[in-house]
This record gives C-alpha cells, structure tokens and sequence, in this order.
C-alpha cells in the first residue's frame, strides 16, 4: 500500500484538524465579532471534508497498524455525520440571539469540528484504543455543548449529567476492554476475532463482550441504558439537541456495528442475545415512555430510543443484508430528526420566547399549514406509515430479520411499531383537530426553511427514487465489514 492511499484514508480526519486548530485561534483572537466567519468556515471545512472522502478507498485500507481503517463503510457514515454537523451549525446562530439574547459564540463550530473529528475516528476504528479515543474526544465537546448556555439551568443541568452518566459509560466500557485485552493479548479487532474463532471461549471473553457492548449501548441510548436522553435533550439548546439525535447517534450506531461484526463476528451468538434485548426493550420502552410526554424534545427523544430498536434489529441479522439496512435506516432516520427538529426551532411565542409544549403545536394546520404539513410528513415517517419513506426503512430491517431466521423478532417488532405510531399521531391531531393555540412568531430564516422543504420531499414518497443508489451504496457499505 503505498503513501498517497495511506494519506487518503486520513485526509478527512487532517482537514479537520487543522480546520479546527486554525479556527480555535481565529476565536481567541477575534473575539465575538469572528463568530460569522468562524461559523461559515467551519461549514466549508467539513464540506471540504466530506469532499475528501471521494478520494478514499473503498476497499478496506489499515493505517497505523490498524488502529485506523478507511473503507466504504466509514465512508457511509461520515457523509451523515459531516451533514448533519453542518446543518448543527448552520441552524445555530438565530436560536442563541433571540433566546440567550447573546450572538453565538466562536466555540460552537469549533466544537461541532472536534466532536465530528472523533466521531471519524470512531467509524474508522480498527483497535480499541482508537475506539475509546474516539469515543472520547466526541464525547468531552458534547457535555461542552450540552451545557453551552451557561445562564441556563436547564442546559446546566443537561451537561453535568450528561458528563456523569457518560464518565461511567466510559468505566464501563474501558473495564470490558481490559477483560478482552486480558484474555487475548490484543486489542486489534482482527486479533480478538481471532480469539473468538479459535474454540470454546472463555468467561473472561464473553464477560468483556458483555460489559463493551453495555458502553455502546449507552452511546446509542439503548435500553437499559438511555437514562440520560430525555433529560439531555430537553436541557440542551435546541441546535445541540438537533446535533445530538443525529451526528453521534449515527457515529455510535456505525461504531456499534463494526465492533459486533469485525472484532465479534466469531460470537455473533452471544452478541446476538444481548441486541435483540436491547432492540425489543428499546422499541418497546420508547414507545411506551413517550405517550405521556408533553414537551415536544423529551417526546423526539424518547422516539430516538424506539428508532434506535429498529436499527437494532438489522444488527442482530448479523448478515451483509442486515448491516445495509441499519445504515439504511439511519440515513433515513437522520432526515426526518432533522427535519423535526428544524419546525421545533419555528415554535416561539409572541415575544420571541422558545415553546416545547406539545399543546403549543394546537391549530397550527391553520395558522401555519405549510410548516404543520411538514411536521405531519415527518410524524407519519417516523411512525412507518407508507407511502412515506419511513416505511422503507422498517421494511428493510424486518426484511433482513426475516431473511436471517429471526422471524418471531421481526413479528414482536412489527407489532411494537403500532404503539409508538399512537403517539406521532397525537401530534398530527394536536395540530389538525385541537382549537389554535397562540401563533408562532415570524422566523424568516431560508436556511431553515429550505432545509425543511428539502427534509419533508427526501421523506416525502419520492425519496423511493433514491432506493437504487441509497441500496447500492449501503450494501457496498456493508460488504466491507465481512
């Protein structure tokens, strides 16, 4: 393998890098008056980014001795991760100004750069200790961001448990990663498959299989250990909430996948137990937890732990089929979080204060049918409903499960799906039956709305024109893993 690919591989991660270095310093320097700049820029780094990744091979390329891999399916993912970053930023700037009353800070970007910057190297790990690098630089700009508005309580609050529940996440993880460095030598994914094929295993083996996927869990918010989500996403400025329920969700999910299949793959049986729990328990508990909500980010967050269940499932198939339809299902799932998020930012009140009640959406199909019609679009593709696109992205993962042999799995998860459909439907009835509710101040913001518009037509019936590409693209994904 000579230089030039090896620079390839690691080209996204180095424009980000110096991207954010450089912006640092031009924040130091400039003051609040850099933070447009610093903002735009930052967007044009990961754009610059995301276009290095064209130049990346596909087929799986190690560098520093295989503690980073550069292959179609990072790839994947970090064209959704470096996407819904810049749609972080972009979205940012008008909420801070009419709800802190302050203009954005320079840090925000600059933190957006560092955390997309682990979030590349967890998709790209090969080893554990690139892994939990990873994990951890996304992990020390996320309680940042969760706790950016420092008058807040809310957000205050958000932070530090966030930063509490995730130092033991990260105990968690780091005790099953010395079990599985403890019993086969290594902490290379191909040498602990190896471990993991060569006959009967072990205790120490299974326990550090155990206790590593409980820390992924908690990365993706699967059940049991989604404790901090509804409370981080409701105490976090709505931008950061946005980032949240996408970028790192994806970054986890892509991070979880490649441990169970490239380091694990031998063990699938054992793994495979643990997933479907998490799975079922996810969908279900989401589903539940989320019909006595009545603000609107708690409610998105509790759906974000029943989406994660799907996902789930195309995970325990354990197959290139099932892999493809959980990267599948997260591109869809990034589109309509985004697209939900972005009419959450529209609901202020009179003076410009922001709104989160669910009974604040009342009437909006005639105040605001336009936005009221989006918002229904997303709603319904969450719940699966066709023809939107939603519905593809559940069939796909049931089609796999099916396909695998885990037929009673994909029936459970089939009829879990109605539960949560009851309270996406809510929405839709709050704002098309209820009496209007005060009408929401003027945004007049493009970019927010053009990338509602773009968000409500890729969910719309005619993303199934993207099924071609999208299905090509994720199999070829997919097939790198095996």
């Amino acid at each position: 393998m000579s230089y030039a690919d090896q620079f390839l591989v690691i080209l996204p991660e180095l424009i980000l890098t110096v991207g954010a270095l450089v912006l640092m310093i031009v924040s130091a320097w400039g003051g609040q008056a850099s933070t447009r700049a610093v903002s735009l820029t930052a967007v044009a780094v990961l754009a610059g980014a995301g276009i290095a990744l064209a130049g990346a091979p596909s087929s799986g390329v190690e560098v520093f001795n295989g503690l980073f891999r550069g292959d179609a399916f990072a790839t994947f993912a970090k064209v959704l991760i470096y996407a819904a970053a810049a749609i972080a930023i972009l979205i940012a700037p008008r909420f801070f100004e009419q709800t802190s009353g302050d203009d954005l800070r320079p840090e925000y970007p600059v933190l957006i750069l560092l955390s997309a910057i682990g979030m590349g190297i967890m998709v790209s790990a090969g080893d554990l200790l690139s892994l939990y690098t990873g994990l951890e630089l996304q992990s020390l700009a996320a309680y940042v961001l969760a706790s950016f508005m420092r008058r807040d309580q809310r957000s205050a609050e958000a932070g530090l448990k966030y930063f509490v529940l995730g130092g033991l996440a990260s105990g968690i993880l780091l005790y099953g990663i010395s079990w599985l460095y403890g019993f086969t030598g290594t902490t290379n994914f191909t040498g602990i498959a190896a471990a993991f094929a060569s006959g009967e295993r072990s205790v120490g083996l299974l326990i550090g299989l155990v206790f590593v996927m409980a820390g992924l869990a908690f990365k993706i918010s699967a059940v049991p250990f989604h404790m901090w989500t509804p409370d981080v996403y409701e105490g976090a400025p709505t931008p950061v909430t946005t980032f949240f329920a996408s970028a790192p969700k994806v970054a986890a999910v892509a991070l979880t996948v490649r441990v169970a299949v490239e380091a694990m793959g031998p063990a699938a049986a054992d793994w495979r137990q643990i997933v479907i729990f998490a799975a079922l328990a996810s969908i279900v508990f989401g589903a539940i937890a989320a019909i006595g909500q009545t603000n609107i980010k708690r409610l998105l967050a509790y759906s974000s732990i029943n989406n994660i269940g799907f996902a789930l499932i195309g995970l325990a198939a354990g197959t290139p089929e099932g892999i493809a339809a959980v990267l599948v299902y997260m591109a869809i799932y990034v589109v309509m979080t985004l697209g939900s998020f972005l009419i959450v930012l529209q609901m202020r009140g009179p003076n410009g204060e922001m709104l989160e009640r669910i009974d604040a959406l009342a009437g909006m199909s005639r105040t605001r049918p336009l936005l009221a019609f989006a918002l229904a679009m997303f709603m319904f593709s969450l719940a699966g409903i066709p023809p939107l696109f939603g519905f593809y992205g559940k069939f796909v993962v049931f089609d796999a499960a099916v396909a695998a042999g885990l037929f009673p799995l994909a029936v459970i998860g089939i009829a879990a799906s109605v539960i949560g459909a009851y309270y996406y439907l809510r929405v839709v009835k709050t704002m098309y039956f209820d009496d209007p509710a005060p009408t929401f101040a003027p945004v007049g913001s493009r970019i927010e709305g053009g990338l509602i518009a773009g968000a409500a037509v890729l969910v719309s019936p005619l993303g199934y024109l993207l099924i071609p590409a999208l299905g090509a693209w994720s199999f070829t994904a997919a097939r790198a893993l095996f």
